[in-house]
């Protein structure tokens, strides 16, 4: 039995990493893309945030004003047991979300959407955000994920429904069509990690887009041949778009294009894009049966596709 008491503890902490520190991919990433780039302007933009970055880390400090909304990603062992149960690991993750907001890890920017009332510590109807993924044995994987404002509301969510006869070619003309209109004047802070949900309903697209935009790791590939390509083709097209750093232009223009899939109806294909911020803020902690925890450098939520 994993105790309340730890699990509360381990859940905070994700939190406060998810918020600080940035991921080993997205740092081999930044070092990538500030070698790669050629634009003197978005080159220096690359390298101070970066240096920024790493900044956060040492003081102890978010890694970008916007927070963003609180998720939760739950990959959890048929056989684990949990103290209280699943509604409790809920009240214990709202607690946690309501510390780190107290202790200034997140702002507060959770609001009602119709009163634009501010209850002041990020915990609201339906916020946070639960995701689960059941898998054999009975350990439980926490991973927070910050999916920021700009990246979300600008244009960084987006969806259509593609017909079968454009196939392949018309996914892919819709993925560019949006990320051009989603990065103009730099509205969702480019170079992003772009995902991209395929088929399903047009929430199992969009949740799809979500998962690949804030869990794959940075440089994965899918394990599918043909979904691999797509992801490489798109990849390689954007950035042959000159975007750059914040729209400045250059030859970095996105991080990362992630595809997941879906089987869908025949009446037509669900395509969504969901963008994550360059500093793509997540952190995993993966709490053993025996209340052994272990520190995850990534997320494994694809782990066994």
């Amino acid at each position: 039995m994993i105790p309340t008491k730890l699990y509360e503890q381990i859940i905070f902490e994700t939190i406060r990493k998810g918020a600080t520190v940035v991921s080993e991919d997205v740092k081999k990433a930044f070092e990538n893309s500030i070698e790669l780039e050629t634009s003197p302007v978005s080159k220096v933009g690359l390298e101070m945030t970066f240096k920024s970055m790493q900044l956060s880390a040492v003081k102890d400090n978010p890694a970008c004003p916007d927070t963003g909304w609180p998720i939760f990603y739950f990959k959890v062992g048929n056989e684990c047991q949990l103290e209280g149960g699943f509604m409790e690991l809920e009240e214990a993750s709202r607690r946690a979300v309501i510390k780190a907001t107290e202790k200034g890890y997140l702002r507060s920017t959770m609001k009602n959407p119709l009163t634009g009332h501010d209850p002041g510590n990020n915990v609201g109807i339906n916020i946070p955000n639960f995701t689960y993924k059941f898998v054999p044995g009975g350990d439980i994987e926490i991973t927070y994920v910050a999916k920021g404002g700009g990246s979300e509301c600008f244009g960084g969510t987006r969806y259509r429904m593609i017909a079968f006869a454009d196939g392949v070619a018309g996914i892919k003309k819709f993925v560019l069509d949006s990320y051009i209109d989603a990065t103009r004047a730099g509205a969702i802070c480019p170079p992003s990690i772009l995902g991209v949900g395929i088929g399903g309903t047009a929430n199992i697209a969009a949740n799809l887009a979500k998962e690949a935009s804030c869990l794959r790791v940075i440089g994965s590939r899918h394990s599918d041949p043909m979904v691999a390509e797509i992801e490489e083709n798109l990849y390689g097209a954007i950035n042959h778009l000159g975007i750059g750093t914040m729209g400045f232009g250059g030859d970095v223009s996105v991080l990362a294009v992630n595809i997941e899939y879906a089987y869908t109806h025949i009446a037509g294909i669900a395509v969504a894009v969901s963008c994550n911020c360059m500093v793509a803020r997540r952190a995993s902690t993966r709490i053993l049966s025996n209340g052994t925890v272990v520190s995850m450098q990534s997320p494994d939520w694809f782990e066994g596709r």
